[in-house]
């Protein structure tokens, strides 16, 4: 792969990308008497970050010994991210540049660690929603006024969550009912057609409370597209979004040792599918630009929880949920090959039971068992085509011990089993972590865990001929291992510092047949090394630096190719450095510059052919006209950079917004 810089470890100290700080809640000016600036530490924020995906519990990330990267509320806010999948652009640790554009609803994907999006689990509130069908979920179906907090845990996570966490996990933990009343109503317009409102309304009484939300989220994405490659610099004419997101929240405290709580969010969008431009002796030789096709989704993600302590104290804790899901997805093309319709659904059920038992000061005890049964439709109308219906079930017992040996030291050890229907048998996922702080402010980590996935109902079971299911395929397994430093910068910032390897078998790929046809097949092994470093300083008062470097270089060690032998797997392995200066103050003021860099790579696994690089720079900016009231705005790539994220599909360059806000 061509890089844009070749970095020294040293230099990686100064080199690592955008992790902003979790700064206070904008509040009454300080009296003055006391300094206008953030009153904890830099340090100490980041340290005390809530972080439950490691334990499947309330934690923080000084706890962990897995290396995780978390996005708060206010963060998301201040980069204007509508939704996780650009909420997550400027974390290290994992590449979502893999999507067809930078449209507001752009397909995502997410590659970490060498491992492409069907290989990374996504969880709501600690649940999966993975599409079973083909592995994956759209983050740019949820929208960020439901979104509390983000937490990526790269390097797999199957000993506590299952299939499907070979290169990580993105857990998306959504936004709690208040403890007393509260409103928020917001709007925003842009260029590109770009039109939002969202409210929010939530209230408590007593034992009960409640939270209901809403956003319309509209866009035409109208902008004129370069393709330099082929002399193309045009409108796409079919590019347009609508989307409805409801959210509702209901809980019930009957006393201080139980808590029930319903949540459910309802998630629609109309788009149309421009496609791409040609591109000639590229991956996107085959593309086409098609003016009519239109995609329209509705999912349904509900589920309902208990939480409650056992004895007398705060040591026993069973939780459990039962959760139902409806993913569904129609394709509508009249010039489509194979029938003008193209349906994708799925319906999930599911239950998650545990128990978090603190039996000793310093040792906690995690079990529990998980079950989710799916039914996965796939349909072509019309279309003499069988159609794909795949019914899975996934069962599995786990248990995870953490033993803090000494302060700020730590063990952890994990087992989990898991029964699929789709593999004869069952799949063993260990995992260990240790955690010493050498001084005060130096931890060491390292961490081993084993990760597998499933192949999708499509690899296995497709009747498409084109794409020919193989019900032969064996589960991917991987094997991740990392090493890390956590340094202390006195109290004005943090650089954590982690090298991965992470060794991926039974590769499940696409196999060409004669005349167009296709199958599925395990091909071989991945190993994707590299580091992630972020670093958080404080520079004065109310001013702050981040910045962060992930470098990822998976090479193919194994295949029924041998030309393929040694190259790097295609669209993976870029390096991506992220830089962020920011200003903000207890008064809600904000602005902030964020300059990412990404850099090229291969487009086919013999790497002949490379997508181009690009770097980009964001201006964002908050002013609070009271207390309750702001005004807020920025420019998205302000030097107009043009790029492509796949051949043929170009970005749509610089970009205007402007939003006012009002929270009671």
């Amino acid at each position: 792969m061509t890089r844009f810089w070749l970095l020294p470890v040293g230099g990686l100290f100064l080199l690592c990308g955008f992790s902003a700080i979790d700064g206070a809640r904008a509040q009454e000016a300080p009296p003055p008497d006391q300094p206008d600036e953030i009153e904890l530490t830099v340090t100490e924020q980041l340290l005390r970050r809530p972080l439950s995906t490691p334990f499947r519990n309330e934690g923080t990330l000084r706890d962990s010994t897995r290396p995780a990267y978390v996005i708060t509320r206010e963060e998301i806010q201040n980069q204007g991210a509508r939704t996780v999948r650009e909420a997550l652009r400027f974390l290290p640790g994992l590449n979502v540049d893999g999507t067809v554009g930078t449209e507001v609803n752009a397909l995502s994907s997410a590659f970490i660690r060498g491992s492409n999006t069907a290989q990374v689990l996504i969880l709501l509130d600690g649940r999966p929603i993975n599409n079973l069908a083909n592995g994956a979920f759209d983050l740019s179906e949820i929208t960020t006024e439901i979104v509390e907090r983000i937490e990526v845990i790269p390097g797999g996570g199957s000993t506590l969550y299952g299939s499907s966490a070979i290169g990580g996990i993105i857990n998306i933990i959504t936004t709690g009912t208040p403890d007393k009343p509260a409103y928020s109503a917001r709007v925003e317009v842009g260029d590109n057609g770009l039109n939002t409102q969202s409210f929010t309304v939530g209230a408590k009484d007593d034992q009960v409370a409640f939270l209901l939300s809403y956003n319309r989220t509209q866009a035409q994405n109208d902008a004129v597209r370069v393709v330099p490659e082929v002399n193309f610099r045009d409108r796409f004419r079919n590019s347009d979004t609508l989307s409805n997101n409801v959210r509702f929240q209901f809980t019930i405290t009957p006393s201080d040792r139980t808590q029930l709580r319903f949540n459910t969010a309802y998630l629609s969008k109309e788009q149309g599918v421009p496609g791409g431009v040609p591109v000639p002796n590229s991956a996107g030789a085959f593309n086409s630009l098609n003016p009519i096709a239109r995609k329209y989704t509705d999912e349904l993600l509900t589920d309902l929880s208990l939480e409650q302590k056992l004895g007398a104290g705060n040591d026993s804790i069973l939780t459990a949920r039962v959760f139902y899901d409806t993913l569904y997805a129609r394709n509508f093309d009249p010039s489509g090959f194979g029938g003008a319709i193209f349906d994708d659904r799925q319906t999930s059920v599911g239950t998650q039971i545990q128990h978090r038992w603190q039996f000793a000061r310093n040792q906690t005890l995690t079990y529990g068992f998980d079950y989710r049964s799916t039914n996965n439709i796939q349909q072509s109308i019309p279309s003499p085509d069988v159609p794909l219906n795949a019914t899975i079930s996934q069962g599995a017992l786990f248990a995870q011990y953490a033993w803090e040996f000494a302060q700020g030291s730590a063990l952890s050890v994990g087992l989990r089993q898991d029964f699929n229907s789709l593999v004869n048998g069952s799949i063993t996922s260990p995992a260990v972590g240790l955690k010493v702080a050498v001084t005060d402010s130096t931890i060491l980590r390292a961490n081993y865990i084993r990760n597998f996935r499933v192949p999708t109902a499509v690899e296995l079971f497709s009747p498409n001929i084109f794409f020919l299911g193989n019900p032969n395929l064996l589960p991917e397994i991987g094997n991740s291992y990392d090493v890390g430093i956590d340094q202390k910068l006195g109290d004005i910032g943090l650089l954590r510092f982690t090298y991965f390897v992470n060794d991926i078998t039974n590769l499940v790929a696409f196999k060409p047949l004669p005349f167009f046809l296709g199958t599925f097949e395990n091909i071989g092994q991945v190993r994707a090394t590299g580091v992630e470093v972020a670093l958080d300083v404080q520079v004065v008062p109310n001013v702050f630096f981040s910045t962060n470097y992930t470098n990822t270089d998976p090479r193919i060690t194994s295949d029924v190719n041998p030309a393929i032998v040694g190259r790097e797997v295609s669209f993976r392995g870029r390096d991506i450095l992220n830089l962020g200066l920011s200003y903000r103050n207890a008064d809600g003021w904000f602005a902030g510059l964020f300059y990412r860099s990404v850099t090229s790579t291969p487009t086919n696994n013999i790497n002949t052919q490379f997508l181009a690089g690009f770097s980009t720079v964001d201006f964002r900016f908050k002013v609070p006209f009271t207390r309750n009231i702001s005004l807020d705005g920025g420019v998205e790539n302000i030097f107009d950079e043009r790029f492509q994220l796949f051949p043929g599909f170009p970005n749509l360059g610089r970009s205007f917004r402007l939003g006012l806000s009002a929270n009671f």
